[in-house]
């Protein structure tokens, strides 16, 4: 894949009414785009191997008593420097579905379940009339995190991925939910990094 055009991530999930995630107001970070939007963020944000300059996205919820503190559902485009859109729907009321495909000029990569911890992740490459099928076994993913934030308490070491990291991401967040409320397009400045 010579260039990346876009890239389509989803994730969503049934949540049983009196969920610590439907419980806490947007304000106080309950809701879909908190809980699961993130993890699509990061991902767009990892793939184009960028920052968003503009956020679009609406926010919807049937008639559903569990959806009275938070959005049952909200759909996202972000656009990327270079003409790049990744557009991705995160929700707590529809069927279970972890994926993202990343479609480029020349073929596709898809991961599904793209975002679970419980299960082997599974890759599927395609460019032009060629295949792929990697495959990654189960892990346990924590472990392995709170090995490396402990060695870089004990060892004075900066961890990886920084704060900045996770700022980068909740300007997003902040995005979406100004472009959800507003019904427009919102543009992001330039993200500047401590060197």
């Amino acid at each position: 894949m010579a260039s990346y055009v876009s890239s389509l991530l989803s994730f969503a999930q049934q949540v049983a009414p009196g969920n610590t995630r439907i419980t806490e107001s947007v304000d106080h970070g309950g809701g879909p785009i908190f809980d699961m939007g993130v993890y699509r963020i990061n991902a767009a944000r990892y793939l184009f191997r960028d920052e968003p300059t503009e956020i679009l996205a609406t926010s919807a919820s049937r008639n559903d008593p569990r959806f009275k503190e938070v959005e049952e559902m909200t759909a996202v485009t972000m656009k990327f420097p270079g003409d790049r859109v990744a557009a991705f729907v995160a929700s707590f009321g529809a069927a279970d579905i972890s994926r993202y495909t990343l479609v480029g000029t020349k073929g596709l990569l898809t991961a599904d379940p793209a975002y679970e911890c419980s299960e082997a992740l599974n890759l599927r490459i395609d460019i032009g009339n060629k295949s792929r099928k990697p495959k990654y076994p189960k892990r346990d993913q924590f472990a392995a995190e709170i090995s490396f934030f402990s060695d870089c308490i004990l060892n004075d070491k900066e961890p990886e991925p920084s704060g900045e990291e996770g700022l980068a991401d909740v300007r997003v967040v902040e995005a979406i939910y100004e472009s959800a409320r507003s019904g427009r397009l919102v543009g992001l400045p330039p993200l500047t990094r401590k060197q």
